[in-house]
């Protein structure tokens, strides 16, 4: 499981020109899901997403996460993560999982981040979306369950 985590000031996404989930200050996640990733590579990147410490303390240094600071998610599935283009320009997403298994430990990363107390929105799965985001910082972060980066 891969996630791009970007901390902003304020962020939304639209399907079919409709806004669909919207938060102020906070991070949006990008969400891509493998073809054999499991409930223990959500559980990793959900901890890492969690506590992440990538918002200004007192002194200005970043040293606090999303669970200290009270921000919100907007969480986006992203297949494309999983865009392999060592063999030519043209991406392959043969390692991305099929639909109804991304789409499942989508929902289930939902719930998770729920449970934490942390307001979540959410885009469509499998949808075409327009993402709009105020990158503060820019701060982005990358993260991988298998620990490739």
């Amino acid at each position: 499981m891969r996630a791009v985590v970007q901390r902003s000031y304020e962020a939304s996404v639209k399907v079919d020109d409709k806004t669909i989930g919207e938060i102020d200050w906070g991070m949006v996640v990008l969400l891509g899901v493998k073809d054999n990733d499991t409930e223990e590579d959500l559980k990793y990147i959900l901890r890492k997403v969690l506590n992440l410490r990538i918002f200004d303390d007192e002194n200005g240094v970043m040293n606090k996460s999303i669970l200290d600071v009270g921000g919100s998610i907007l969480l986006i599935s992203q297949f494309t993560l999983y865009g392999d283009v060592r063999k030519g320009n043209r991406p392959s997403y043969s390692n991305a999982a099929g639909f109804e298994e991304g789409k499942a430990l989508y929902e289930k990363m939902i719930e998770e981040i729920e449970k934490s107390n942390i307001k979540v929105e959410t885009g469509s799965y499998g949808a075409d979306m327009k993402v709009s985001l105020i990158n503060n910082g820019p701060v982005t972060i990358l993260l991988d369950s298998e620990k490739v980066f």
